[in-house]
């Protein structure tokens, strides 16, 4: 396969530098295109008010100073002459689990590329210690190679590993994982304010089948995400209230 790879922890972290060697042992030709530094939690922005810069650092592997999902356009505008057979994000330094997706640029790079037919997975790790990113970057081939082999259609896949040795691999819905709002405000040397947004605690929701579960338990998880976020059931109720309007 033809993998585009991209990530948003910039092409220094070891988590998208053990997965483009995996992929490679795979057989796989890989084209990296990666921020220069890390761009977490940008989700799906693009850069429309600047200039975009992009260098090559050794055969196929560029970074460039723009988002993630920067660099899936770069690479389909300019360096590639055809669509990749798969784009693959990550590995991520850290978890990307139910909300968490909506933030992520790991995922959002995977679902820009969904956006573009092209089939797509996310790989995050949930541990801080990076260790183990070997043997993680290994099974995240391992996945790939499983992917290849069925028609991903308007369907992002994002997986999740928990530290090794895990107890299997569950197929999971997304769970429910918000954060409380934090506020961190100080004061520079001129007296005037100036703020810090902060994550603050996760508060999450380990429902049967989610992916906040499998994790919990030591499971590697895959999420499939669809790219349609229509509520369909709110939909009903408010053309029936409309229809009652007419």
């Amino acid at each position: 396969m033809n993998i585009l790879l991209t990530n948003d922890d910039g092409y220094l972290s070891v988590g998208i530098n053990f997965l483009r060697r995996a992929l490679l042992d795979l057989g796989h030709r890989v084209l990296v295109v990666a921020p220069d530094k890390e761009r977490s939690a940008v989700s799906k922005a693009l850069t429309l008010h600047r200039p975009l810069r992009m260098r090559k650092i050794e055969d196929d592997f560029y970074i460039t100073d723009g988002t993630p999902n920067d660099c899936i356009y770069l690479a389909l505008g300019v360096l590639l002459k055809n669509k990749p057979d798969m784009v693959v994000s990550g590995i991520n330094h850290g978890a990307n689990l139910g909300d968490d997706v909506i933030y992520s640029g790991t995922v959002g790079a995977a679902i820009l590329a969904t956006h573009f037919r092209i089939p797509s997975v996310a790989f995050s790790f949930a541990h801080r210690d990076m260790s183990e990113i070997g043997k993680v970057a290994k099974k995240a081939g391992e996945i790939v190679e499983v992917l290849g082999k069925i028609e991903l259609r308007d369907v992002t896949i994002n997986v999740n590993f928990p530290a090794p040795p895990w107890k299997g691999i569950k197929i999971t819905r997304m769970g429910r994982k918000r954060y409380t709002p934090e506020i961190i405000k100080r004061r520079d040397p001129r007296g005037e304010p100036y703020y810090w947004i902060g994550i603050g605690s996760p508060i999450a929701t380990p429902d049967e089948e989610s992916d906040i579960k499998a994790i919990n338990e030591n499971y590697i998880s895959i999420t499939p995400i669809h790219a349609d976020m229509t509520c369909y059931d709110t939909m009903k109720v408010l053309r029936n209230l409309i229809n009652e309007m007419a």
